[in-house]
């Protein structure tokens, strides 16, 4: 256990037998009181996001959150299928819990999971990655007056805006933090 005033970004702990990643903390003291401690937290189970108040004294425990390497196999509709790079071993993880990142899977691709007590708590994508355009809109002559972009539709079914000088089949890079495009590949 540790005091609520050593929690530190990104640690992860519980609280009230819930499991939260601090985000940002912010400790204020005023005289003749205590310490008050104000936590912004998400719940990698659920993804949300709040604020907890704490005082000074109050006792959080750290979890541990493990991270294995595994390769994304395959999307059975239901569910997203992962083996483990090391043993071999291949899990699930129910379609609708990965709705944002499974824009961004591709058959063979390598990913990071968080696994807490035995518990998948989800997908960990890199920063980038690289897709391919399978669709996309043609340049059109002299349509630069306000941002020169167009729609293009890449191998996961996501769609995005792209530079005009972009074709078809062609590697881009992409944001997973706001699913943009951020270069050519």
């Amino acid at each position: 256990m540790i005091n609520c005033t050593e929690i530190k970004p990104g640690m992860t702990f519980t609280w009230e037998n819930d499991l939260y990643q601090c985000i940002d903390i912010s400790l204020n003291k005023t005289a003749m009181a205590k310490m008050k401690v104000k936590v912004k937290v998400k719940n990698p189970r659920t993804g949300v996001v709040k604020e907890l108040s704490l005082i000074s004294g109050d006792q959080v425990e750290p979890a541990y959150i493990d991270k294995r390497e595994m390769q994304y196999l395959y999307d059975d509709g239901e569910s997203l299928w992962f083996m483990d790079n090391e043993t071999y071993e291949q899990i699930n993880i129910p379609a609708d819990r990965l709705e944002w990142e499974k824009q961004f899977l591709t058959e063979s691709m390598n990913v990071n999971i968080s696994i807490y007590e035995g518990e998948v708590l989800g997908v960990m994508l890199p920063d980038k990655v690289t897709l391919r355009i399978v669709e996309c809109e043609p340049a059109v002559k002299g349509n630069t007056a306000t941002s020169a972009s167009k729609n293009a539709k890449l191998e996961t079914g996501l769609e995005i805006r792209v530079p005009l000088f972009i074709e078809n089949d062609e590697l881009v890079l992409i944001n997973t933090a706001d699913g943009k495009y951020s270069g050519r590949a």
